[in-house]
């Protein structure tokens, strides 16, 4: 098959599912418009559902314009988001419309008070696509390997949309990878809420699920998503080994959210940001250059001026390459919801003091790169005449070349752009 390539063959989803199961069920032979918000794990549920639903004759329109159906993946992390997934539900609520990802499971009313439709649950798109797991010829790949989390955040609303961990088979993952490096894919993206807890309800672990991965044959990079410091704690230092395989990017994504102690108990996060200072100069003694990503909230209820100080000097401290800030939003059902909240301009005060910070910092550590010779592989291509390539530290380089995916070589680094660089091949 030239476009996707199936890992086993099925010819139907069965009968006799909840109503969500039957809404995919129903969707047939249909010109179809899919609309998604949010995370990777959340294109991930797309790409899932698009093989369904071309396995049940329909086609995939990247317009709305002639579209037998409307399918909105929504998003619900903070409130901004889901106003905009609010607004595009009121603008397709005279098609025939139907609703999947976190909103439904936590905000069905303020769907339902817009419009009547279909809702989908994420569980029925995995159990579906299951029956037909066919790997679409994209690049990058994107592989969900679990869903849900361990933790109990006192702000976060999608442990409420996603539920408790369920980590998806090995076996399952394995296979989906080895197809999409067999279709061509060179950037491999294992995405779930909590990368590091896969395998705790099972009894495995990350380390292992990576080592057996580096161990595939071809010329592929693999990108670990989001990883919780208490649950990257438990698997020190296996983890740290199965980073020196070649076929991993020395990149991490950890999610600190607060550098004081005392909105962190608040948070109930289960550790303090010592915990997580500690994590990072463990995984720099291995890896001195690695890229280090973390996400910080401003403005939680009850954050001080010093409190939020504290957040400053730690991502002074840590020195990350990206921050995603994100100012507190109130999510209902969570124990949150009902607090006192700073005011939009003490909240985006905040935000950008800590922006200005960051992009400092990012200015400051880019400047050591340029003129410097680092190795690479291409791993997307952006449009004619130029590509994307990655370093084994996942730093972004723009070569101003027509090279195939997959071409490797050494570049040196000659402009920073603050979040990638632009580069000249050797």
């Amino acid at each position: 098959m030239e476009r996707s390539q199936a890992l086993e063959h099925s010819v139907s989803i069965p009968e006799g599912t909840d109503d969500g199961c039957k809404a995919i069920r129903e969707i047939r032979n249909s010109m179809v418009y899919i609309r998604t918000f949010g995370c990777t794990y959340n294109h991930g549920d797309t790409r899932k559902l698009i093989e369904v639903l071309r396995h049940q004759g329909c086609t995939i329109s990247g317009s709305p314009t002639g579209a037998d159906v409307i399918i909105i993946n929504s998003c619900t992390v903070v409130e901004s988001t889901a106003r905009k997934v609010l607004r595009t539900i009121g603008a397709y609520s005279d098609s025939r419309l139907y609703i999947t990802g976190c909103m439904p499971a936590v905000e069905a009313d303020r769907i339902l008070a817009i419009c009547k439709p279909a809702f989908i649950p994420p569980e029925c798109i995995q159990a579906a696509y299951r029956l037909h797991p066919v790997v679409q010829k994209l690049t990058p790949g994107i592989v969900q390997i679990a869903q849900g989390c361990l933790g109990n955040c006192s702000y976060c609303i999608t442990k409420n949309a996603r539920g408790p961990l369920v980590s998806f088979p090995g076996d399952e993952i394995i296979s989906q990878v080895r197809k999409h490096i067999e279709l061509g894919a060179v950037e491999i993206q294992l995405t779930a809420q909590d990368i590091s807890a896969w395998g705790y309800d099972t009894r495995e672990s990350l380390p292992h699920l990576l080592e057996t991965i580096s161990l595939l044959e071809g010329e592929f990079r693999v990108r670990i998503g989001m990883m919780n410091p208490v649950t990257i704690r438990r698997i020190m230092p296996d983890l740290l080994r199965a980073f020196e395989s070649e076929k991993i990017f020395q990149f991490i994504h950890m999610p600190i959210q607060s550098g004081s102690d005392t909105v962190l108990e608040r948070m109930r996060r289960g550790y303090t940001s010592a915990d997580c200072i500690t994590l990072i100069d463990a995984f720099r003694v291995r890896f001195p250059d690695i890229t280090i990503m973390t996400d910080m909230i401003v403005g939680f209820p009850g954050e001080s001026e010093v409190d939020f100080l504290q957040s400053l000097d730690l991502v002074k401290k840590i020195r990350p390459n990206k921050v995603n800030i994100t100012r507190f939003s109130k999510r209902p059902g969570t124990d949150m919801s009902g607090v006192y909240d700073f005011t939009d301009y003490i909240k985006k005060k905040r935000s950008r003091m800590m922006n200005a910070c960051s992009e400092e910092l990012y200015h400051a550590m880019n400047a050591s790169w340029i003129g410097r010779k680092v190795p690479f592989i291409v791993t997307e291509k952006i449009r004619e005449g130029s590509v994307v390539a990655r370093t084994p530290l996942y730093q972004g380089v723009v070569l101003m070349e027509d090279l195939p995916l997959g071409t490797t070589g050494d570049a040196i680094l000659t402009e920073e752009r603050m979040y990638y660089f632009i580069g000249s091949k050797v």
